[in-house]
């Protein structure tokens, strides 16, 4: 007889693996993939479901956190490309919610192995400490940093001791800088404010470089502390 935990786990795994293969489908039969990659199909593809495009772009966001190597980057300028700053900040900010969620509750349900599948094992290793404990305020700065493999980091953090509603404040509100420059950035480029966005990626630029920098710092001041 199955025990309300043992009920509640199978539950949990059914909806995932449901969630798993309608997403390899949708991959497969509208050729999904491809969107990540080319602008003008991609706004074409998300303009085509008016009056539900909002919807169609927090899905595609929502997968390009679970499909971990696709680059998150491009699919927040696109929101601020189609719905403007404020909108495309809003839809974004939902899907990777939501996507961040279900790739650290798949990770932490599936475990290593899965995990080993979705992010190269060096940057598993390299990221060890958070694994073995709970690193909240670290993980908080790594989510801060515009250009950091954050989705890679939902799996890793999924792994840990981290409670799952800890996680999810800690990554809605740590992304949240980089995506209002997404979105700022792809309102600009949609009314060819050029030279604003051209500012604006620059400083962008500035942020990264301080932030990869200021990131193996703060590992390694943490693993020393530990």
């Amino acid at each position: 007889m199955l025990t309300r935990l043992n009920r509640r786990f199978l539950i949990n795994l059914l909806l995932l693996l449901a969630f798993i293969g309608a997403g390899c489908y949708i991959f497969v039969h509208y050729d999904i993939a491809s969107l990540f990659f080319h602008k003008e199909k991609t706004i074409a593809f998300i303009r085509s479901y008016h009056p539900y495009d909002g919807l169609v772009f927090i899905i595609l966001q929502i997968l390009q956190v679970v499909f971990a190597p696709i680059p998150g980057e491009f699919t927040g300028i696109i929101g601020g490309y189609i719905f403007g700053p404020f909108l495309g900040t809003f839809y974004s900010t939902i899907g990777l919610t939501i996507g961040s969620w279900l790739a650290f509750v798949i990770a932490r349900i599936f475990g290593l192995p899965l995990v080993e599948w979705a992010v190269r094992p060096e940057v598993i290793r390299k990221y060890d400490s958070l694994i073995q404990h709970k690193g909240t305020l670290l993980s908080f700065i790594f989510f801060i940093i515009p250009g950091f493999p954050k989705d890679c980091l939902c799996y890793i953090l999924g792994l840990s001791h981290m409670k799952i509603w800890t996680f999810v404040a800690v990554s809605t509100i740590g992304r949240l800088l980089g995506t209002i420059m997404l979105s700022l950035g792809g309102g600009l480029m949609r009314n060819n404010q050029y030279w604003t966005l051209l500012i604006l990626t620059l400083t962008g630029g500035i942020f990264v470089l301080g932030g990869y920098i200021f990131r193996d710092k703060c590992l390694e001041a943490f693993k020393n502390k530990e």
